[in-house]
């Protein structure tokens, strides 16, 4: 096995229930990508929330 897949087993393991089940749907959303060449062009929903994040901010005085 993959040096990063026995890493990601382990964390899995070790981490809380809530926090696997996010990691396993982000994985997931990478690897769908990856399968459809569009790594390169598509942005993480992490990424782009963030910037929705920053747009919604009140501006500072």
């Amino acid at each position: 096995m993959d040096i990063l897949a026995e890493k990601l087993d382990a964390r899995l393991r070790e981490w809380r229930p809530e926090t696997a089940a996010e990691a396993r749907e982000r994985i997931m959303e990478v690897i769908e990508l990856a399968d459809q060449d569009l790594l390169d062009v598509a942005r993480s929903r992490a990424a782009e929330q963030g910037v929705l994040d920053l747009i919604d901010e009140p501006p500072a005085r």
